[in-house]
């Protein structure tokens, strides 16, 4: 690996570090990220000379903090000066002291520049796309390009969302805190779904040679924590770290040696990390509101339940995760929630149940681009014994996949059946 390319991959992990810190210090998300930018051509400059750090996250971390204070300097200096001429022309009385913001104590400051990012950048002052498009695009240094891939919108339009998303928090000049209070509750909502979604960047990558993302899954598994934790009678906030703490635990065995991927029926689950399932029952137990019907992400978390408490692939009860899934799409209706309990059905009732499912679908715009869509009807029509027109859809989802790992799987599924009679 060049020096060149290891300051990318370095400064792909670190980005969202660097510039949480560095918008501690400027209070404006924009200039952070300008400021993080200075810091990654500064390491493209020295590193080729100096070699890669120890710990090359502190030294880009230290360098836009720096930057950050100079330019913090900068501006306290012309407005010194300004203030001078100011006073030079009329005596302006003192301002009274500041009074203390609500949460101030010691006991309510939560010290994660990182969470203080993530709620700046979910404003209400900016639409709920937008606060997603822009959070991922500062939390998880996802491209415009992954950003639009996750939404299933076209690449402009989030490039768009996500200029205009800088401006407004700008012109509206949002402080950069956590939010307490009746604020906090209201913008809960955007934030959990932004955290949901870097984590299904983690872990599964929808560009590049990684099938997975591991530090992205970290990063989201984290916040999600300290989200439940803020938060402790917010059943959907124990349900999201629920669900990621499951998800996660299956990452060991997400991967062959090669880093190619391996799907859930062919993963080894003594692979699977106890400790995070446990955690993730945990905090299913705590989602529980007598009264209160589950929310999206506490019927997801069950799901994922289903499958952690499988011992095998083959003692799956997909019977309960229809169901589950049935009730993920009455409160969160979506073509890729109907896709998925297609799968279900199909492994509840057979592939021609499921496959009578996706048809009905298929022409939903949202699923056009969507290379999990033929990809799954590949598998119902190679479970049907059409393997001509499963080795067809598996090319065309082949197509469709960014992912170079998944790429390949998907063509090796082809080429498979290419090789069987019908």
């Amino acid at each position: 690996m060049t020096t060149a390319s290891a300051v990318e991959a370095v400064f792909r992990i670190e980005q969202a570090r660097v510039i949480a810190a560095a918008a501690r210090i400027v209070r404006d998300i924009g200039i952070a990220e300008e400021i993080a930018q200075d810091a990654l051509v500064s390491a493209l400059e020295k590193w080729p000379e100096s070699g890669v750090p120890d710990k090359p996250g502190a030294w880009l971390t230290a360098v836009a903090k720096r930057r950050a204070v100079d330019l913090v300097r900068r501006k306290e200096n012309y407005a010194r000066k300004l203030a001078e001429v100011g006073r030079s022309l009329e005596h302006a009385a003192e301002p009274p002291p500041a009074e203390p913001s609500p949460g101030s104590g010691p006991e309510a400051d939560i010290d994660d520049d990182l969470l203080r990012l993530i709620f700046t950048a979910c404003h209400p002052v900016l639409p709920t796309r937008a606060r997603i498009a822009l959070t991922l695009r500062l939390l998880g240094g996802l491209t415009t390009e992954e950003i639009a891939r996750a939404f299933l919108a076209s690449e402009p339009a989030v490039a768009q969302r996500i200029a205009r998303a800088k401006r407004s928090l700008a012109a509206a000049d949002v402080p950069f805190e956590v939010p307490y209070g009746p604020d906090r509750a209201a913008r809960l909502d955007s934030v959990l779904e932004v955290v949901y979604l870097v984590f299904n960047e983690g872990y599964s990558a929808t560009k590049g040679d990684d099938w997975v993302r591991p530090a992205l899954c970290e990063d989201a598994l984290r916040l999600a924590r300290v989200l439940a934790a803020l938060l402790p009678g917010e059943s959907e906030a124990h349900g999201l770290a629920a669900l990621l703490e499951i998800q996660a635990s299956r990452i060991p065995a997400r991967t062959g040696p090669d880093g190619s991927p391996v799907l859930l029926a062919d993963q080894d689950r003594t692979r699977w990390s106890p400790l995070l399932i446990r955690r993730g029952f945990a905090a299913l137990d705590r989602a529980a509101v007598p009264g209160v019907p589950p929310g999206p992400y506490v019927l997801q978390a069950a799901i994922a339940a289903c499958h952690a408490r499988a011992r095998r692939y083959e003692d799956t009860d997909w019977a309960l995760i229809v169901t589950l899934y049935g009730q993920l799409a009455a409160v969160r209706p979506s073509p890729v929630v109907e896709l998925n309990r297609a799968v279900a059905v199909a492994m509840a009732e057979g592939p021609a149940a499921g496959l009578a499912l996706v048809d009905a679908i298929a022409a939903e715009p949202e699923l056009k681009d969507y290379h999990l869509l033929p990809s799954v009807r590949g598998e119902l029509l190679a479970g049907l014994g059409r393997r001509d027109a499963a080795r067809k859809e598996f090319v065309r989802a082949a197509g469709l996949a960014r992912n170079d790992r998944e790429r390949d799987l998907l063509l090796a599924r082809a080429e498979r059946l290419a090789g069987e009679p019908e």
